[in-house]
């Protein structure tokens, strides 16, 4: 048995009321890790084509990877997926916390989860047993009282995987949140869950995961605990207020996505800064299992108003949601914001896609494409905090015109018409996040070729790589190093380092690592060889993040998505008129040629991209798929 590993993946079949365990050969974990890469190939293996997103036959997989519960830094991470009801193809979302580390010590690896139960219920699974318990009592519940419930029924040390009201309901956004206060969001996971009547997975867990040679592992820890205060002081300093930091740096170089990537500048940041955030209402600390970095903040507002009370219960906003509640929408209202946010963690809600809805729906108004007939009396007017607030409890219970904003912004688009084309800002039906594709032209090309839809993680940021400290890591693995890449090009330089660094992203997203740790590819070589036993080197731990994007690329053409849907909203590809990015676009001709040097690298039909045949036994997965 490969190290990192128990060998058991857990299938719950909710119909038929049906728990059984599957072992699975070492090659899939050697080749594929876990994660997202394992999720993809478990959809490949056992759903159905063409199956309904909300229907009984999808599958909702919990896959933690070979690192997870070794206690390892930065290994506090696991996977979720599943075929995704926003986008209707792959749905990968990656969530930190203590669930995963807790699960895996429950003797599986994954967990595959299939049908539907005839009335709520939640999984309780711990030390190699799993039972399916009743959870009508739940139903209904904001995740702080459910967790509370689940734990009074089944102890303090349970940790609780769960869907709020928005997945109960359907929300085509809906998120799963961990711990209340982590969401594995995006993808609309937490309605497949809510689909399948499954309210929470509560898991404890005691036994050990094996580990090949500690002392490899031992080595690359102890240099991250050495390092990791300098390396990660966007966090870890007495001024590192974690990614919120992020904010008004991106204002004043145009980076922050205003009024719904409309307008070039969001006039006053500084009302939504992590300084001001940490002064007004921080009230401690928190982190992931196993990581000295805690860079997840906890904000408390003492207020007799429910709507300006914060309960540090629900932990507090990243960067994201400030982007998403805030400067998307106009809102320059702290308070709201941070409010908006933790409602969205109560009620199990992705707060990006739930910003930008509002924000689109807002901009429909003001051009007269929505009027308040449609709204239900409501005016939707930039910057209003208040109504931004109103908003995410009306799309957690579909109430109203929240019925509307819960279908997400592509789906809106096409209920007004071909005159909401041009604020439609998706890509596979999945909102952008906070990052801006004028600044960063090479992360426009990464989420057209997401395969979640459009996504920050699993992609490069050009404005990593603008000095030559940015360059070390990529630069381990070539023959030739590169020089710094210039911000606003799309060329034969940063082609190169896109390939490279999607497949790492893609490859922390199965092993799996936290993206924010700066680890690099050599050590994470070492790491993985430590935990499982296998020799890998630079290219291989590449190699796993390169079988996870052809895996979910398979999958997606499989499901109707391909070449066609690699593209770009022509908003964000549009330059502006004046701001710090006035005249930076990016044109069609750089963005095809980009695009389909990225297939060719790729191994991938440059003009279908399609994997073909030679790539995949290459990769070594064409067995697999057999």
């Amino acid at each position: 048995m490969i190290g990192g590993t128990h060998g058991k993946l857990l299938h719950v079949d909710l119909t038929a009321g049906r728990i059984q365990v599957e072992s699975l050969p070492d090659e899939v974990y050697r080749l594929l890790a876990g994660g997202r890469a394992l999720v993809a190939y478990l959809l490949l293996r056992d759903l159905p084509p063409g199956a309904d997103p909300l229907g009984p036959e999808n599958l909702l997989i919990f896959a933690p990877g070979v690192m997870q519960g070794t206690n390892f830094p930065g290994a506090g991470r696991h996977g979720v997926g599943g075929k995704s009801p926003l986008t209707g193809v792959l749905g990968s979302s990656e969530v930190g916390g203590w669930w995963g580390h807790e699960f895996k010590r429950t003797g599986f690896d994954a967990l595959v989860v299939s049908g539907r139960a005839a009335s709520p219920v939640y999984l309780w699974i711990h030390d190699g047993e799993a039972e399916i318990r009743p959870a009508e009592g739940l139903w209904g519940l904001a995740t702080g009282p459910a967790q509370a419930a689940i734990r009074q029924e089944l102890g303090d040390k349970v940790r609780v995987a769960q869907i709020g009201p928005a997945g109960e309901n359907g929300v085509r956004y809906a998120a799963i949140m961990h711990d209340v206060n982590r969401a594995a969001g995006r993808n609309g996971l937490g309605a497949v869950m809510g689909s399948k009547n499954l309210k929470a997975v509560a898991v404890r867990g005691t036994r050990n995961v094996p580990i090949a040679d500690r002392k490899r592992v031992t080595a690359v820890a102890r240099w991250l605990g050495e390092n990791y205060r300098k390396e990660m002081a966007w966090a870890t300093s007495p001024t590192g207020r974690g990614t919120q930091d992020g904010l008004t740096g991106l204002a004043a170089v145009g980076g922050l996505p205003t009024r719904n990537f409309g307008v070039a500048v969001f006039e006053h940041p500084e009302l939504l800064s992590g300084e001001r955030n940490y002064a007004m209402f921080l009230k401690g600390r928190d982190t992931c299992h196993g990581c000295p970095v805690a860079c997840k903040q906890v904000f408390q507002n003492e207020d007799p108003d429910p709507y300006r009370r914060l309960d540090p219960v629900y932990g507090g906003a990243e960067y994201e949601a400030m982007g998403a509640f805030g400067s998307s929408c106009g809102v320059e209202d702290n308070l709201a914001v941070l409010k908006a946010n933790e409602l969205a963690n109560a009620y199990g809600l992705d707060a990006i896609s739930t910003g930008m809805s509002i924000a689109f729906a807002m901009e429909c108004f003001e051009n007269g494409l929505l009027t308040t007939a449609d709204t239900g009396g409501l005016d939707y007017r930039w910057g209003d905090g208040a109504l931004l607030v109103r908003s995410v409890e009306m799309i957690a219970g579909r109430q109203g015109f929240g019925d509307f904003l819960a279908e997400g912004v592509a789906r809106m688009a096409a209920r007004i018409g071909p005159a909401a084309e041009p604020f439609n800002v998706t890509v596979r039906r999945q909102e952008l996040p906070m990052h801006e594709p004028r600044l960063k032209p090479a992360m426009g090309v990464g989420y057209a070729v997401a395969p979640v839809g459009a996504d920050h993680q699993m992609n490069m940021h050009d404005t990593a790589y603008l000095r030559p400290a940015g360059m070390r890591r990529v630069n381990s693995a070539l023959t030739e190093p590169l020089p710094p890449l210039a911000r606003a090009e799309l060329d034969e330089n940063k082609s190169v380092v896109f390939y490279h660094e999607l497949n790492w992203s893609h490859f922390l997203d199965c092993a799996l690592i936290c993206q924010f740790y700066c680890y690099d590819y050599a050590q994470m070589a070492e790491a993985m060889s430590g935990v499982t036993g296998v020799e890998y080197g630079i290219h291989d731990i590449l190699a796993i993040g390169e079988r996870a994007q052809t895996l979910s690329r398979l999958l997606n053409l499989r499901e109707g998505s391909g070449a066609e849907e690699d593209r770009l909203p022509r908003r964000v590809m549009t330059a502006f008129e004046a701001g710090p990015l006035e005249g930076s676009g990016i044109s069609d001709q750089d963005f095809a040629w980009f695009l389909r040097r990225f297939y060719e690298r790729m191994g991938w039909d440059p003009e279908t991209g399609e994997p073909t045949r030679q790539r995949l036994e290459a990769l070594g997965i064409a067995g697999l798929l057999a």
